[in-house]
């Protein structure tokens, strides 16, 4: 092994895997293919029920492989974890995947900043729509105050980090039970841990939106009740550690108010409950961004949330009214040409 190679750190590239048949090759080719030298690739198959574990054997000594009965995604990150023999870790999700420079790029801007231990990135977004894929980069807007950016939930998915192995340990790993904002979780301890996150702008990593059928698409109350607990959960700690800010107050009532839009369309109750304690916490709070357009500001000023949802689902019938009538004029018989 070259001098030059030794003094590289080792990065492990880690991939969990559960019936990603039709994805794990693309995955496990684009970690061989990095550009960076000093790298493992590890894969545990989850007790996948389709062809994956016979995917994943097609690539033989090129790979080290587990498979185990399946027990979930962060049991699988965690065994991972242990097999792992690198410095930094690379986590990359059996249906998604990495351009070829994409951890030398990262490894690189590490060697001018050796104390960090989260290197965090935008990612690429990919939509799959009728097998027509369509990319867009996700921006992590500034400030990148990383207490900000987790409460308004711009960290990045879990394939765009790199991450110290050692800082993970040091939190206890993956959490196994936590079902759905699992990077989001450990993004919660790490910091509470005081572990330094550091932004890199380059995007190298494809996070790949293909499927209804993961929880966070198919259960949202659940994904809302987490998220929710994790902006309770790092309020406290910032309050009690005497590092709340203005602005992260803010961030995270931000989150609270966005959370309580969505959630209104299903359970107005809870939604109502999520804005009381977003008022407890800063009776002053005025909404912002996309989420507030400047009509829904003033009647929340003025009326409060529930005024102006009520509001805000009229002007919705009203336009999905609108629109049902001119289809139904532009189609009528009368108005289409005689041929």
């Amino acid at each position: 092994m070259s001098s030059t190679l030794l003094m590289l750190p080792k990065v492990s590239i880690l991939i969990p895997c559960y019936n990603a048949e039709r994805w794990i090759a693309q995955a496990i080719q684009s970690a061989l293919d990095q550009t960076y030298p000093n790298k493992e690739v590890i894969v545990v198959d989850d007790g996948s029920s389709d062809s994956s574990l016979e995917s994943i054997k097609r690539f033989g000594d090129c790979i080290y492989w587990e498979t185990q009965p399946n027990q979930g995604g962060n049991v699988a990150r965690n065994r991972l974890l242990e097999l792992s023999t690198g410095e930094w870790l690379q986590y990359l999700d059996a249906d998604d995947y990495l351009q070829p420079t994409k951890i030398e790029r990262q490894v690189r801007y590490l060697s001018h900043h050796p104390q960090t231990d989260v290197l965090y990135s935008p990612s690429i977004f990919e939509f799959w729509n009728d097998s027509t894929p369509r990319q867009e980069v996700l921006p992590i807007p500034e400030p990148h105050d990383p207490w900000i950016l987790l409460a308004r939930w711009y960290l990045p998915q879990t394939g765009s980090p790199l991450w110290r192995k050692q800082a993970i340990i040091d939190v206890g790993g993956w959490k196994p039970d936590q079902p759905c904002c699992q990077e989001h979780e450990l993004y919660s301890r790490l910091l509470m841990a005081k572990k330094r996150f550091l932004y890199f702008a380059e995007a190298g990593s494809i996070y790949r939106q293909w499927s209804e059928t993961t929880v966070c698409k198919r259960n949202k109350p659940e994904v809302f009740r987490h998220r929710l607990d994790i902006e309770s959960t790092i309020e406290q700690f910032l309050w009690h550690s005497n590092q709340m800010t203005s602005d992260r107050l803010r961030a995270i009532n931000q989150a609270r108010f966005e959370c309580a839009r969505l959630i209104w369309n299903f359970d107005p109750q809870w939604a109502s409950e999520v804005v009381t304690k977003i008022k407890a916490t800063d009776a002053h709070f005025a909404p912002l961004g996309q989420a507030a357009p400047q009509y829904y500001r003033l009647i929340y000023r003025l009326f409060g949330f529930k005024s102006a949802e009520r509001l805000a689902e009229l002007k919705r019938v009203a336009l999905q009214t609108s629109r049902a009538f001119i289809k139904a004029v532009s189609n009528a018989p009368y108005l289409r040409e005689s041929h």
